[in-house]
């Protein structure tokens, strides 16, 4: 089964403290909403490095869902990607964010990585108690900084250790 890398969007790619030279800005507009984002070319050709080495499918895991598509990807130089569909009106289980039970729905045994920023101890018990969810690393993002190289270095050890590396 070829992996996902799973990506978030808030506190991963637009980072939620001060960005660094290397980013820019952008104004997005999304209904009668503007909002401001930071994004870094880098992020984009990282991601595609990873997913093509790794043999694995990107995925948007955002609550941009669609949007992502629209304002971010293009940015970023990324393809359009499919979309985890999300809604914060799930009742938590065991202390779980909003989305882990929609990525728990979509990665169907599928090993992934998932990035985000608000994965956490108890987001790791409820994907590993659900069913349908097979091997999977979460990789928490520490939102002022947003994502690494440490992070992606990390995916692609677990990736390839763990066998689930398609890559050549």
């Amino acid at each position: 089964m070829k992996p996902l890398l799973l990506v978030d969007v808030d506190g991963v790619l637009n980072p939620l403290g001060r960005p660094t030279p290397d980013f820019r800005r952008y104004e997005c507009t999304l209904g009668a909403e503007v909002y401001t984002v930071h994004l870094n070319a880098w992020h984009g050709r990282r991601l595609m490095e990873l997913a093509v080495r790794t043999g694995s499918e990107l995925v948007w895991a955002t609550t941009w869902e669609d949007d992502a598509n629209e304002w971010i990807g293009p940015r970023l130089g990324l393809p359009a990607l499919p979309v985890i569909h999300v809604r914060r009106d799930r009742d938590s289980e065991l202390g779980e964010m909003f989305k882990t039970p929609f990525v728990a729905e979509y990665v169907k045994g599928r090993p992934f990585v998932w990035f985000d920023d608000y994965v956490w101890p108890a987001d790791q018990r409820y994907l590993r108690d659900h069913p349908d969810v097979g091997e999977f690393l979460l990789v928490h993002v520490e939102p002022k900084t947003g994502l690494t190289r440490k992070h992606f270095e990390l995916a692609a050890e677990w990736l390839t250790l763990s066998g689930f590396s398609q890559g050549r």
